[in-house]
């Protein structure tokens, strides 16, 4: 009863004319800059920061939260109409939305889309409100052991569900690995394969890899290899989902939310793990196994943006309970707590308790915006696709140089940037997957970092992996993923 009146007053204070405008606002800035490459939620917060140090530290957070979830909307419209994510969190929505734009099926996968963002944002929120508390204590039990085990299970996944072969796959993710590992060390401080060149101390962004991968990459192929075909593959079938697709989404969603929550509330790799996770989890129970990867298929779309938005809300457990940041984006909202003088941890519900559930209050009234908002635009969006061909591709390459200029206003970063779409094409044409890549890039840090302080905690021992009851359980899920398709196969062949 204590949670049900305390939501009740969370909703009279966000409810009110002025935040509510806040909110829609937010909500609003959110979306555009999904849509937009290289800017990003984490980015936007930051510098809207200073301006909004007069505001009301309510509606603060309520605008900042809006702008959070609407990046979440945002990035999958371009991944879907231009292979373009504006998040690396929507990179996975690229995969089949693109392929379902490019068969006339753009209007269905933008609105499964944001149908399944609503879904999973509302049911995460509901769970964020009901067992915050409770899944933050188990968060606490994740040490090195257990993280590392989870990124062995993104990486085996990744590697295997993706591209034609799982060798393929293996390789791309070991690129994406090698591409990680330049920079400083993270825990002793050194500089590794930076060739003596400055800019490469820092790391290379990740958001300037997907780009040229996905986006750069994507332009090339266009030019050199289908830039002579006639056009016609973007003619719309239809703007909305048909029955049959209505009935293939809604597990999905339900999976991608089980599977983003939880992820939400541990540091193991932001958005990238669950939502390339639940699209393995969706390839494997598809019963349309033959779309993955050719006509594009719904529950491709469906399941990882509902991970996706999940996540989002699972990040929002350990930083409201523990005063623990487990992405970027979080780890400035922390930093704009602070600014308001505000300590976020077990005590904060008693010390802002008004303040905390009008922000979560504020979760479900910006994922109704979100929907009314993104919905009646499938239509707008769509006619991007009307926009002749080679048109539409310089665009794109113009777009993404002028966002990834913009990230450090680097000329070094647009030379790596059609380096990396050299490579992105090379592999789009020799059907290599792209997306490991990713993987390999963000978790390998981690990944890495996570290890040598397992070692440490077990004095130089490997057992320390399997003596631990979740990695155990997490390492013998990673062996399941690696025989059993093999076994199969084998049964198959033998039948």
């Amino acid at each position: 009863m204590d949670v049900w009146s305390s939501l009740m007053g969370g909703f009279a204070a966000a409810a009110t004319p002025m935040n509510l405008l806040w909110a829609l606002l937010g909500c609003t800035i959110g979306t555009a800059v999904g849509v937009l490459p290289g800017i990003g939620p984490a980015l936007t917060v930051a510098m809207l920061l200073p301006l909004t140090g007069q505001v009301e530290p309510t509606a603060s957070m309520i605008l900042f939260a809006g702008i959070y979830y609407g990046a979440m909307y945002g990035g999958s419209t371009t991944s879907i109409l231009l292979n373009t994510p504006g998040e690396t969190a929507t990179m996975v929505t690229a995969l089949e939305g693109n392929l379902m734009a490019k068969n006339g099926r753009a209007g269905a996968a933008l609105a499964t889309s944001a149908i399944g963002s609503f879904v999973a944002g509302t049911i995460a929120t509901v769970l964020l409100t009901l067992f915050a508390p409770w899944l933050a204590e188990v968060a606490l039990k994740f040490g090195p052991p257990e993280y590392f085990s989870l990124m062995v299970l993104a990486f085996v996944t990744v590697s295997s569900v993706l591209g034609a072969s799982a060798l393929r796959g293996m390789i791309a993710l070991f690129i994406g690995l090698a591409v990680g590992l330049i920079g400083m060390d993270e825990i002793s401080g050194v500089a590794r394969y930076t060739f003596g060149i400055p800019e490469l101390v820092d790391r290379i962004e990740v958001t300037l890899v997907a780009v040229g991968l996905f986006a750069v990459g994507e332009a090339m192929y266009f030019a050199l290899y289908e830039g002579r075909r006639v056009e016609g593959e973007h003619k719309m079938s239809s703007l909305y989902m048909t029955k049959l697709e209505w009935k293939r989404s809604w597990p999905a969603w339900i999976r991608g939310t089980l599977i983003g929550f939880p992820f939400g509330t541990v540091p193991a790799g932001g958005t990238e793990i669950p939502t390339f996770l639940s699209y393995g989890m969706e390839k494997k129970l598809s019963k349309h196994k033959e779309e993955f990867g050719t006509t594009g298929a719904i529950e491709g779309v469906a399941g990882p943006e509902a991970a996706n938005n999940a996540t989002a809300a699972g990040v929002l457990v350990p930083l409201l309970t523990l005063g623990i940041p487990t992405s970027t984006t979080a780890a400035i909202l922390l930093s704009a707590f602070q600014n308001y003088g505000i300590t976020t941890g077990p005590q904060l519900f008693q010390s802002s308790g008004p303040l905390v559930w009008a922000l979560i209050a504020s979760l479900y009234i910006g994922n109704v915006m979100l929907l009314v908002l993104n919905l009646p635009l499938v239509g707008l969006w769509v006619k991007l696709l009307h926009i002749p061909r080679h048109w539409l591709y310089a665009g794109i390459l113009v777009f993404a140089t002028v966002g990834v200029y913009g990230m450090r206003q680097s000329a070094f970063d647009l030379v790596l940037l059609y380096v990396i779409g050299l490579l992105g094409l090379m592999m789009r044409r020799y059907d290599f997957p792209t997306a490991p890549v990713i993987v390999g890039m963000i978790l390998g840090p981690m990944a890495e970092a996570q290890f040598r302080n397992a070692m440490s905690i077990g004095e130089g021992h490997i057992g320390v992996f399997f003596e631990r009851p979740i990695s155990a359980v997490v390492f013998a899920i990673c062996l399941l993923v690696v025989i059993v398709p093999r076994l199969m196969r084998l049964r198959q062949r033998g039948g």
